[in-house]
């Protein structure tokens, strides 16, 4: 369960703010706006607390139930930008596209992939192979963990073998290119803790009781450990229109909403 004392606000509307900017390309002042037209007046400073606050919590209570991934991996980092300055998004996919890991890092080198292979060998367990391209620091860093190891993990080093990857990593930019500039590291990881999760809802890669009748909205209140209240207020999730709700339900297949 989320930790709300001191909240001002009821958690229906601190969920839907959250959500709402680790889905859509939306900027704070904009949820601000809309969430003014339906009657509900917050600040976007303030919104911008709650995703530093609660995206990487839901994302600590989301990995309980993830399902298990595949054996065979394909790696690769792509580009995020923090205070004007490149950084570096580790990611990891298995061959059916489902979401392995994920790492935000200061450097490119092959101490930050180390670091990747070790939190989602941690958290997934080993892999049989790993696809990647053909960076050195990448090929050094899953060397250092073989050298180590009784049976190796098997490296490709093959470009077109990283095509899932490199394609999975738009779900997330579509996200984040809006955004222009995170203003700090701890931000920029904490928003992208819940755009992750989000991503994995889409992919079906949580076990969470009753699922398929639940809207996008209501499998990520469940796994936040909150449980949507079945009476409607003012500022519950029931008075958003339903072109939003459709939204929600279309972004579980990737379509657009009319």
């Amino acid at each position: 369960m989320l930790n709300l004392k001191s909240m001002r606000f009821p958690i229906e509307v601190i969920l839907i703010c959250v959500r709402w900017y680790a889905v859509y390309p939306l900027s704070y002042r904009h949820i601000e706006e809309i969430m003014e037209e339906r009657g509900v007046s917050v600040d976007h400073s303030s919104i911008n607390r709650w995703a530093i606050r609660f995206l990487p919590l839901i994302e600590k209570m989301a990995r309980k139930h993830k399902r298990p991934v595949g054996g065979s991996w394909r790696m690769d980092e792509t580009y995020i930008k923090v205070e004007r300055v490149w950084k570096y998004l580790y990611r990891a996919v298995d061959k059916q596209g489902k979401t392995v890991d994920f790492l935000l890092t200061a450097k490119r080198d092959m101490a930050a992939a180390k670091r990747f292979f070790d939190k989602a060998m941690g958290t997934n367990g080993d892999p049989d192979k790993v696809a990647m391209d053909k960076s050195g620091a990448n090929k050094a860093a899953i060397d250092a963990i073989n050298a180590g190891r009784a049976v190796p993990i098997l490296v490709r080093q093959a470009k077109y073998l990283n095509n899932i990857v490199e394609q999975d990593h738009r779900a997330i930019k579509r996200v984040t290119k809006p955004m222009l500039n995170f203003k700090s590291f701890r931000a920029a990881g904490s928003v992208l803790a819940g755009i992750e999760p989000i991503h994995m809802i889409r992919k079906g890669q949580f076990t969470i009781d009753g699922a398929d009748p639940m809207s996008f909205a209501e499998q990520f209140s469940k796994l936040a450990g909150m449980v949507r209240p079945a009476s409607a207020s003012k500022c519950s999730y029931r008075e958003i229109s339903p072109l939003d709700q459709q939204r929600d339900r279309t972004c579980l297949t990737g379509q657009r909403a009319e």
